[in-house]
């Protein structure tokens, strides 16, 4: 290969929106100067330019075509922090599956997701499409997601390659910020940032994606600590690392590099393969060899481990698509069933006073009320692959569709999502008054979550919380339905309104899942991933937070809290109600001592104690109380989903080993320290049963 063949394969260049690829890329391929694209799609786009890479360029390597499928292509599947909520990593896997298929049939090979940042602070828009603020939960569908994308063999015909991103820490930006830097320890990032993406790594993910971010002072582009002592020498990855939109050229902006050949060296020294969109190695390249600021073997490195990918993906042997096969590829009756079952088990109850849920499907009249009761796009969220507005079942559509003939559905927006105006309250007031219940949408639109769309207040936008207001002024039973990308502060609404269910943003489907869960098809089993503040001064707020010298006291004001809230969270993570009730009961361990490499099972019974069949997600947390280093209140080693018969009881059993138990020391060693260990089991982070035992130094 010629140098500018070389520095090609390391060139990724965006198409249009719309799917096309850019005049420029057919010569730019004719002359093996461009690796990859991101948003070229469509079987036809992608072939003609495929056929100029295998039949008129000189080396015939064939082109990548990426796209951002992050929870679906055109079935749109929940967001990924909705999915997370199932606490069911075989949903995932399932959906990235079918993600896979309808990619791969419109000519797409690579997909950048899944997005496994652990975010801790709901400001930050990306929220939406990671698992949460748990290593361990994120971990969990890191691995379900990789395979669900790439399977056992992603040169298979129904997969793709996926990329584990952002690598690293970009859920921690300052501020809730995006893109903004973020400083933590080493500690902090092996145990709470890295691993899912090491769970990836161990899962076969082909790729990473560099973030924006800085790391305590370097940028993660350029950060030789993260993207080759970790990714390369600890974790063995022998994919490739491709950089973020632009993150090479903002080197610059971060005061890392003074220009982009400076930049360009940076990064590509560091260990990022291919350049996304900016083309510093490109114009660059030849230079910094020349002045040997970079090594032939760099760029060897580099371009081997691309091919090494491409040939990996079987393009070399299938460069093509089947164009007659990509419009029955899409939106298949199965795969629009499985969007609606994981809408479904996604969703979470997080209030039903007096069971006003579910509803009877032959109640005499409903009011559906507020801007997103019948909003096309919300439910789709950001990053909404190739889906159509026209294919998503708004929640008044799937209410019409739920009810008996007999029940009258009437509907009013009642406001704009973000206007300040008030003049459709009275017709929503109206209808409200002359209906026997009224279910009000509020929440967020699509692009206020998402990248670059941070928020500095978690409220309700606009004049939604008043349009609430009123509406359960008129005395009717009011049940509100969120519709949203992030936690909210939502403090009047749980104090006032009987019931909530959080839908989330639910994709294609979303509408017929929320009227399941509403009349009783569907019994709401989601558990939140995430925690939600009651003010955003709480912010950041997770469940496994590091005790201080002076826990929470509520009669003393010289503790760890705040004098306008209490310090306790409005949801706690793991937090979800059911239309059944369950009872956690009996804990049993196998021994009462174990050695620091030993093994220990964990058991409770589990009883449903209600009249319904239900699912319940049964939680295991650890505690080590006293160690060399402050650790977490608690820490999530284990969860479950069980399906219960009304008074069925089940024995669930955990098992917690060396893997669970040890931490990174002060000399950034992984170690599980001799002494007393907690263990609680519950239905959430909060409501937990205790046992313990001991841990005793291995003779």
């Amino acid at each position: 290969m010629t140098l500018e063949e070389k520095l090609g394969q390391l060139q990724q260049l965006d198409g249009e929106a719309n799917g096309n690829f850019r005049p420029e890329h057919l010569e730019l391929v004719r002359k093996g100067l461009l690796g990859s694209t991101l948003n070229v799609r469509g079987a036809q786009r992608t072939n003609q330019l495929q056929r100029v890479a295998m039949t008129e360029s000189r080396l015939k390597i064939p082109v990548l075509f990426g796209f951002d499928v992050i929870h679906g292509y055109r079935t749109i599947f929940p967001i990924p922090l909705a999915e997370a909520s199932s606490w069911d990593p075989s949903l995932a896997e399932r959906s990235a599956a079918v993600a896979a298929q309808e990619a791969n049939n419109v000519g797409l090979r690579w997909t950048f997701a899944p997005m496994v940042d652990i975010a801790r602070d709901p400001r930050w828009g990306r929220i939406t499409e990671g698992a949460g603020e748990d290593p361990y939960l994120g971990a969990a569908f890191a691995r379900a997601r990789v395979r669900g994308f790439q399977g056992t063999d992603y040169s298979a015909a129904d997969k793709v390659l996926a990329c584990a991103k952002h690598w690293v820490a970009y859920g921690a930006a300052e501020g809730g910020r995006d893109y903004n830097t973020t400083d933590l320890s080493e500690n902090t990032l092996r145990e709470i940032y890295f691993p899912p993406f090491k769970a990836a790594v161990d899962a076969g993910v082909g790729t990473l994606m560099s973030s924006f971010n800085a790391i305590n002072g370097v940028p993660a582009t350029a950060n030789a600590f993260t993207l080759t002592k970790v990714l390369r020498d600890e974790w063995k990855f022998d994919g490739f690392v491709v950089s973020d939109y632009t993150s090479v050229k903002e080197l610059i902006n971060h005061g890392f590099a003074a220009n982009e050949e400076e930049a360009a060296a940076a990064a590509l020294n560091a260990g990022v393969d291919m350049e996304m969109v900016s083309r510093s190695y490109n114009a660059f390249g030849p230079q910094l060899l020349k002045q040997n600021k970079l090594s032939t073997a760099t760029i060897n490195e580099a371009v081997r481990r691309i091919l090494r990918i491409k040939f990996r993906l079987g393009l070399f042997e299938r460069p093509y698509t089947d164009e007659a096969a990509e419009p029955n590829s899409l939106l298949r009756p199965e795969s629009i069933r499985l969007a609606r079952e994981i809408a479904g088990r996604s969703m979470v109850l997080l209030k039903n006073e007096r069971d006003v849920l579910p509803l009877d499907k032959n109640v005499g009249s409903i009011a559906v009320i507020g801007p997103l009761a019948d909003d096309r796009r919300a439910p789709l969220g950001w990053w909404a692959g190739d889906g159509k507005e026209e294919n998503t079942v708004t929640p008044l559509a799937g209410i019409k569709g739920k009810v008996s003939a007999q029940t009258k559905v009437v509907y009013a927006k009642g406001c704009d999502v973000k206007d300040e105006s008030t003049a459709g309250f009275q017709e929503a007031i109206n209808l409200a008054k002359q209906s026997d219940v009224a279910l009000v949408f509020v929440g967020e639109l699509a692009e206020m979550v998402g990248e670059a769309a941070s928020r500095s207040s978690l409220d309700l936008p606009g004049r939604q919380l008043e349009l609430v207001q009123a509406i359960h002024a008129t005395g009717k039973p009011t049940i509100v339905v969120l519709v949203n990308g992030r936690p909210l502060t939502i403090g009047w609404i749980v104090n006032n309104v009987p019931a909530i269910l959080e839908s989330w943003m639910g994709g294609s489907q979303s509408g017929n899942a929320i009227a399941d869960i509403l009349f009783g098809d569907v019994n709401p089993s989601g558990k939140l991933p995430v925690t939600f503040p009651r003010a955003v001064g709480q912010v950041p707020m997770y469940y496994n937070y590091m005790n201080t010298g002076r826990p929470p006291e509520a009669e003393n004001r010289y503790t760890s809290k705040y004098l306008d809230v209490p310090w306790s969270p409005l949801f706690p993570f793991g937090y979800g109600l059911s239309y059944t009730r369950f009872k956690i009961s009996n804990p049993q361990l196998s021994a009462q001592r174990i050695e620091t490499n030993g093994k220990l099972t964990v058991s409770v019974e589990v009883e449903n104690a209600g009249r319904r069949v239900g699912d319940e997600v049964v939680q295991l947390y650890i505690r080590d109380p006293v160690a060399t280093m402050t650790r977490p209140v608690k820490e999530l080693k284990g969860f479950q989903r069980v399906t219960l018969q009304p008074g069925e009881k089940r024995r669930v059993e955990f098992v917690l080993g060396h893997e669970h138990l040890g931490f990174w020391n002060r000399e950034m060693r992984y170690v599980v320290e001799p002494g007393e260990f907690r263990v609680m089991v519950g239905s959430n982070s909060a409501d937990v049963i205790e046992t313990k035992f001991e841990v005793a130094a291995k003779q």
